[in-house]
């Protein structure tokens, strides 16, 4: 999968075939059906050079992400992702294969960690756990939800840690007509 600029514009893979099947028609999760230590595995994503070089053209563009050559003589001893590249990466597989939250995937902070770099010829999948659920008292119709999300190659090594607090929609109560 090349990571040159695709037909409709963005960058890096389309993930054709990388997403989960039934991800679109998986009923929404509201804040009522998550439980602490749920866990989501999203599907995977290879990495390769001209993914990492492209991204790091247009947003990160230092030599140690725009060519291998140059990149030996860096700590990293070889072309490697931006971080930046990566936390998108994890984001496009939580939004393509990841838990279906109802209104979407809402972040209000959180912690980021990058724990290795990630290399060409790498393949990122992210596993999520619920460490945290609490309702809203202010605004009844959400709650922050805390999770874990680290994102893992082929090896089993994560590459980045991710805590973020979540917003996610309660359950829409049904009004009963009066009548």
């Amino acid at each position: 999968m090349s990571g040159m600029p695709r037909a409709d514009g963005r960058i890096g893979p389309a993930m054709s075939g990388g997403l989960r099947p039934g991800r679109a028609t998986a009923p929404p999760l509201f804040l009522e059906d998550l439980t602490v230590g749920q866990r989501f595995v999203t599907a995977t994503m290879p990495v390769d050079a001209a993914a990492i070089t492209a991204f790091a053209a247009q947003w990160d563009p230092q030599p140690f992400h725009l060519d291998d050559a140059a990149a030996r003589v860096t700590l990293f001893g070889g072309l490697a992702a931006s971080g930046w590249h990566t936390a998108a990466m994890t984001m496009r597989l939580l939004v393509g294969s990841g838990p279906p939250f109802a209104g979407g995937i809402i972040g209000s902070g959180g912690e980021l960690a990058w724990e290795r770099p990630v290399r060409p010829g790498d393949t990122l999948h992210v596993t999520c756990e619920v460490l945290e659920i609490i309702p809203s008292r202010s605004r009844p119709d959400r709650g922050m939800v805390r999770v874990r999300c680290l994102t893992v190659n082929q090896d089993g090594q994560v590459v980045q840690s991710f805590a973020p607090k979540l917003v996610v929609t309660r359950r829409p109560t049904q009004e009963i007509p009066h009548g």
